[in-house]
């Protein structure tokens, strides 16, 4: 993109090929790209480095080892990795064909994902990660409420929550993502295109609240679940707050807010944190290859197609993920 503006400023351009210009750090050979709300909003408004332009978006990819740093230790050629680096306008994204990232901020791909798959999958698996277990401190036997549950963030959110033995409630928007949600693990599903969430969620807590809210939507939706949220209870949202939120109930219900955003090691230059962010990457990947963790995949474009795959995301009505793949 070289303005923010409507999907059409995705433009497909030949770039030199990115070097190593550090010694740790590594050439991956992308096959495949995550599309994240993120890159919409940066797409719209401009990125967060402005000067820095034409940019590339991106901050999801997967791909294979193409070259190495005399002094990378962890990965070799021909390895395949998966990450979540760049993309925000300080460092070209992913929407391309290769990448340069820094060891420290690689995993190894689980054997069990397509790369499409695993490029779907870095910044929610870390979003959620840091949200129910570094944020909001989960344990076995609590009563989580995750807005979105078959979202991207809250469909493995609510796998995540089931991991550790948590009771878990969820809202969707219609019985096709209520049978995915059930079959990831949540307890209750609530559709809130029908029901009041709030009395639905008080009323299987027995009018005490969830220990723990993630909030996916933000908006109206964080000021209403402070009322589903127990005295003393947790809320981590991953949005910005409205100016009009509701934080006279948080106060009354002595509620502990906290946020959420994984973006934070990139935009701080937080390279020890960024490490961090690659061991819950490799932690992830584990599960996957044991079966207790799936990314749902709705959909994938032909790298050349991100304009189409922007204006499906921005439709505000898709389950799981999308990816875009590399010939």
């Amino acid at each position: 993109m070289s303005a923010a503006g409507s999907p059409e400023v995705l433009q497909v351009q030949d770039v030199p090929e990115p070097r190593i210009q550090k010694e740790t750090e590594v050439l991956v050979r992308l096959k495949a790209a995550g599309v994240n709300p993120i890159d919409t909003k940066l797409r719209k408004r401009g990125t967060f480095f402005p000067k820095q332009m034409p940019a590339i978006l991106g901050c999801d990819g997967a791909g294979i080892v193409e070259a190495v740093g005399p002094k990378v230790r962890q990965f070799h050629i021909g390895e395949e990795v998966y990450f979540c680096h760049g993309g925000l306008g300080a460092h070209p994204g992913t929407y391309a064909e290769y990448a340069v990232v820094d060891e420290r901020c690689l995993a190894h791909k689980p054997a069990c994902l397509s790369f499409a798959e695993a490029a779907a999958a870095p910044l929610v698996l870390i979003t959620a990660w840091e949200s129910l277990y570094d944020r909001g401190r989960l344990e076995a036997g609590r009563q989580v409420l995750i807005h979105a549950g078959a979202g991207g963030v809250g469909h493995v959110a609510v796998q995540l929550a089931r991991l550790t033995g948590a009771t878990i409630c969820t809202t969707v928007s219609n019985e096709e993502k209520a049978g995915l949600v059930y079959s990831l693990g949540a307890n209750q599903a609530i559709l809130y295109s029908k029901t009041d969430f709030v009395k639905a969620v008080l009323s299987w807590t027995n009018g005490e609240g969830v220990d723990l809210c993630l909030d996916t939507v933000g908006g109206k939706i964080l000021s209403q679940s402070f009322a589903a949220t127990r005295i003393y209870g947790d809320v981590v949202t991953i949005l910005a707050p409205e100016g009009k939120t509701d934080w006279k109930t948080a106060r009354d219900r002595n509620l502990r807010i906290s946020f959420e955003l994984m973006l934070t090691p990139m935009l701080q230059t937080l390279p020890d944190a960024q490490a961090d962010q690659a061991k819950i990457l490799q932690q992830c990947a584990r599960l996957f290859d044991k079966g207790d963790l799936q990314i749902k995949l709705s959909h994938t474009f032909p790298l050349e197609e991100a304009i189409a795959a922007h204006r499906l995301l921005e439709t505000g009505h898709v389950t799981g993920k999308i990816a875009l793949v590399m010939p």
